[in-house]
């Protein structure tokens, strides 16, 4: 009689734990049918609601094109220190392409990401190519006389005014140079241009105090982020 007790209580502590497992297993699969579901990853529900913030309210991404002005062989403008201009617009591209890069509303692309020579044709191809949204060109200015200074901004097309306007605002106040307003211009990288296109003269690299601001990190920091501003700006206004 003890050996058959003894045999009957291990089935039902068998039974039990099977019972377990299966109600665990019926728990896990509600679980993951109520989660959301990334790639191979679960993603929760507080991570969704993250995502969904993020994104609220922006009905698309936009093509961004940021242009570091020349490159390689094309130097640019020589700076009062000597430093070349290729140098500058590369870094401070840079900056407003990982800045853009943050922004779920935008899709950031570049022209060049090292010192390499893209001909005028085509930087304007890439961003025709890609049918870009906007196409932005960073560069430093120069001139004969060291005491000329300023923030200047340039588009070609008439559609592209007011996103010349939206971001110069932003610019000019952010560089705290003198403010020498948007200009209309025929440059050939925006008469090549589908697009929104604009061309961004910093400040003066041959003027020796816009050029030691422009070269600090910190002032780069700040015209990149006043750039992308600018460019925010101008879209979310024509999305409303």
């Amino acid at each position: 009689m003890k050996r058959i007790g003894r045999k009957q209580l291990q089935r039902r502590q068998a039974i039990f734990m099977i019972s377990i497992v299966i109600l665990m297993g019926m728990v896990w699969s509600i679980y993951a049918a109520s989660s959301s579901i990334s790639g191979n990853r679960i993603t929760t529900s507080a991570e969704s609601t993250v995502s969904l913030n993020k994104n609220k309210g922006v009905s698309k991404s936009y093509k961004i094109v940021i242009d570091a002005g020349h490159g390689g062989k094309d130097p640019g403008a020589e700076g009062v220190s000597g430093n070349r201009e290729r140098a500058y617009t590369l870094a401070l591209s840079t900056k407003v392409y990982y800045l853009l890069q943050q922004e779920p509303m935008f899709e950031a692309h570049s022209t060049r990401t090292d010192d390499t020579f893209v001909s005028l044709k085509d930087r304007a191809q890439i961003a025709n190519d890609l049918n870009a949204d906007a196409f932005i060109s960073i560069h430093g200015n120069t001139y004969g006389d060291p005491d000329v200074s300023g923030t200047e901004s340039y588009y070609y097309s008439d559609e592209s005014l007011l996103f010349a306007s939206k971001v110069h605002e932003q610019l000019a106040e952010a560089t705290g140079f003198k403010n020498r307003g948007v200009k209309k211009e025929g440059w050939e990288v925006l008469k090549l241009s589908n697009n929104l296109a604009i061309l961004l003269e910093i400040g003066f690299l041959t003027n020796p105090s816009d050029e030691t601001n422009m070269l600090s990190e910190m002032h780069q920091n700040r015209t990149a982020q006043a750039i992308v501003r600018g460019i925010k700006k101008y879209f979310l206004d024509r999305e409303s």
